[in-house]
């Protein structure tokens, strides 16, 4: 059943795992902010770094302008993105609302290292469960996808270009060497995120080709426990020989970047000749993804 983008899904929004989930990356995101960030006025980027940017100026309390600023795009976003991920991300703005301004968190460290990898890592790994949890911490996607419509650029172009000018305010106001470290604080949570978001097994599509199709074949699928799906092509077409073609068997195979040498060596001794490469995917599911060993 496709549910309608235009109705609530209270199932989804009241999932157990999901509540847990929201609360647990708020509660990170908070500890990331008070602990380590704002304390030393190291920015993160999007909208969380413009709400840092503008307490530090204004002295106006975090919280209101977390609210003040992703609300906004949530409103213009709601038909795109549905009223349940709007309702999701709504209830979690509030909460980081709440917590910033009722929770009291001690400065952990004031050493810019420090600051820059365990405050990135911990507010990269909130938003990520966050995400998790069907919603977002931080409205700047929704801006990204909106302009995106407007101008033709993609997503991380926009995101790039925000951030960008945030930075340059951010060595304006606090100075190059703070900017800097917000930087470094930015891609930490950045990395933090994606793994969180998209999972620590990051998978890989390895695509062969060889004469020796059959054993190799065999080879994955029964050595190894992984699906296979084969695609017919030609081979050949060879600038001295571009006359000469023959059919083959373009072999196509998921595996993990645990999983890939491995694979990828046991080929080469069936057929050093093999023809090898690889695509790297954000998100597989469905089929046989794990080893069945």
């Amino acid at each position: 059943m496709i549910t309608d983008q235009n109705s609530f899904n209270w199932k989804k929004i009241f999932c157990f795992k999901n509540i847990v989930l929201n609360l647990v990356g708020v509660a990170l995101i908070t500890l990331a902010l008070k602990g380590f960030m704002i304390p030393n006025k190291f920015l993160d980027g999007g909208i969380i770094g413009i709400s840092i940017l503008v307490h530090e100026i204004t002295k106006w309390p975090f919280g209101v302008l977390v609210l003040m600023f992703n609300i906004p795009f949530l409103v213009i976003g709601n038909r795109m993105l549905g009223k349940t991920f709007a309702l999701q991300s709504l209830l979690t703005f509030l909460l980081i609302a709440i917590s910033m301004t009722f929770l009291e968190v001690d400065p952990v460290t004031s050493d810019p290292l420090l600051i820059a990898l365990f405050g990135g890592c911990l507010i990269g790994v909130g938003m990520g469960l966050c995400i998790r949890s069907g919603s977002t911490a931080d409205g700047v996607e929704i801006l990204a996808l909106l302009t995106t419509k407007k101008i033709g650029l993609n997503v991380s172009e926009v995101i790039f270009a925000l951030n960008t000018l945030l930075f340059l305010a951010a060595a304006w106001s606090f100075g190059i060497s703070t900017a800097l470290y917000s930087i470094v604080t930015y891609f930490s949570a950045v990395k933090s995120l994606d793994y969180i978001s998209h999972g620590l097994e990051q998978y890989t599509s390895l695509h062969i080709i060889s004469s020796k199709s059959d054993l190799i074949k065999a080879l994955i699928v029964q050595k190894f426990g992984k699906g296979i799906t084969i695609i017919k092509g030609e081979r050949g077409y060879l600038p001295d020989k571009f006359d000469v073609k023959l059919d083959c068997d373009i072999i196509v195979t998921v595996v993990t970047r645990l999983e890939l040498l491995r694979i990828k060596e046991e080929i080469h001794k069936l057929d050093p000749k093999a023809f090898m490469f690889i695509q790297y995917i954000k998100e597989a599911s469905g089929g046989i993804l794990r080893s069945m060993n």
